[in-house]
């Protein structure tokens, strides 16, 4: 049976990125060696790395000033790298879930922070309007989608201080107006590659004005001038990048990316607004994912939540059950989930609402 992977990461990946890293592994350049096992610092890899970040750069359309790096210890070591590099003594925070609300935790050791808006009172269930950012804010940090919750802010908003946001679970998904930005990261394990490298993208001009000492290796800086290659880089999911990168520009780039997105996100969330069984948690159409769709039973059909999913499961549906914080169900569909799985869910949905 075809397995439909929807788990909200680590996630799928495109077929290419898979087989070419198992390759690797075994065989890696034609050195004879497995991937694991060669020198970061080889010709063989050296390239795989300059050629991630210039491709990086160019599916992004990443303006000159910045620079792209490949990091260790995941999204959550940015919630302080972030403040370490770029606060002095008061920064913004939208808080949209659980990972934006961790993000603003830790600023607050920096110094002052101000949430100037949250969802929390609707268990994050909406994204906050009408928000005013502080003028004298060094940053404004936003994550713009929320893997748990199923909301998603789609368009690079406007504000008067320096733009930061999380990206993790929906880069690459879309387009993106880099120069709106001062900084962009993100764990890999959603659309790139699989866990264990984190993304950044920064603006180089806005590094080394803190008044604080930083520890080398929290210091953006420091990855800068040695291209991402001050320690061993995670060179396996390093190089799966780049399978992943490639594999987007075969595939048009980030505005087809985007249009397969918009389509697979609508065949299910037409069926969760048709289908008398189910509800979404998240109601108004624009912060709506495209990325983690979130449903649950109808509140007179509760006691078959179980039920669809041991059906759903025994279709070939893996990785929908929804986070404990919101229930249900939650399916995500990163890029390289195929339309065809959407449409697999969708069957089961209409075939289980027969049933009852």
């Amino acid at each position: 049976m075809k397995k439909h992977n929807f788990y909200a990461g680590p996630s799928i990946l495109p077929e290419d990125t898979i087989k070419n890293t198992a390759d690797a592994v075994l065989n890696f350049a034609g050195t004879g060696l497995s991937l694991l096992e060669v020198s970061h610092r080889g010709k063989e890899f050296v390239a795989v790395m300059d050629q991630a970040q210039a491709l990086f750069k160019e599916l992004l359309d990443i303006p000159e000033g910045y620079e792209v790096l490949f990091v260790g210890g995941g999204a959550s070591t940015q919630f302080c790298m972030v403040p370490y590099n770029l606060m002095n003594k008061k920064a913004a925070y939208l808080n949209t879930g659980a990972w934006a609300n961790k993000a603003l935790k830790e600023a607050k050791g920096f110094g002052e922070v101000v949430e100037v808006a949250t969802s929390k009172d609707k268990n994050y269930s909406y994204i906050p309007k009408n928000y005013e950012v502080p003028v004298d804010a060094e940053y404004f940090h936003i994550t713009t989608n929320n893997t748990i919750y199923g909301t998603e802010i789609k368009k690079d908003i406007e504000v008067g201080v320096p733009l930061i946001a999380d990206m993790s679970s929906d880069i690459f998904s879309r387009p993106v107006d880099v120069s709106k930005y001062t900084l962009i990261y993100g764990g890999a394990q959603k659309n790139l590659a699989p866990s264990g490298v984190t993304f950044v993208i920064v603006k180089k001009d806005a590094l080394g004005k803190m008044e604080r000492h930083i520890p080398t290796m929290l210091d953006y800086r420091t990855h800068i001038e040695k291209g991402s290659m001050f320690n061993t880089p995670p060179v396996l999911p390093v190089f799966s990048a780049l399978q992943t990168l490639n594999w987007l520009k075969e595939k048009g780039g980030l505005v087809a990316m985007e249009k397969r997105n918009i389509e697979k996100a609508g065949i299910l969330y037409d069926e969760i607004d048709r289908n008398r069984l189910f509800k979404a948690t998240v109601n108004d159409l624009e912060d709506r994912s495209l990325m983690n769709i979130c449903f649950v039973m109808n509140d007179e059909y509760k006691e078959l939540e179980k039920d669809f999913f041991d059906f759903a499961t025994a279709q070939g549906m893996v990785g929908i059950k929804g986070h404990r914080s919101v229930g249900g169900f939650r399916a995500s569909t990163y890029n390289a989930l195929p339309k065809e799985s959407v449409e697999a869910l969708v069957a089961a949905m209409k075939e289980f609402e027969v049933k009852h």
